[in-house]
């Protein structure tokens, strides 16, 4: 694994010209803050593609289990997820 303790990135002009309007906007004091903004984001978004990933997987699981319900009607489906919540 490449050392990383000193990193250096090349931007595209597209970005520095994004960096730099968040600076002068007064959303962050400099580059390096509007850079670890966007990882912390990018992180965030790939814990929720993770988390996601797992959901459509338990629900192809409970699909294939045969864990699931069929409804007549949209109010049939209302009135059980009332009484779900009702804790009934």
């Amino acid at each position: 694994m490449a050392d990383t303790s000193d990193l250096s990135v090349r931007l595209t002009q597209r970005d520095k010209e994004f960096v730099k309007q968040q600076v002068e906007a007064g959303l962050y004091d400099n580059a390096e803050e509007v850079v670890s903004a966007g990882l912390r984001a990018l992180g965030d978004e790939e814990r929720d593609l993770v988390n996601l990933k797992a959901l459509i997987q338990e629900g192809l699981d409970d699909v294939a289990a045969g864990r699931v319900h069929e409804y007549e009607s949209a109010e049939d489906m209302l009135k059980d997820i009332k009484s779900m919540g009702a804790g009934n």
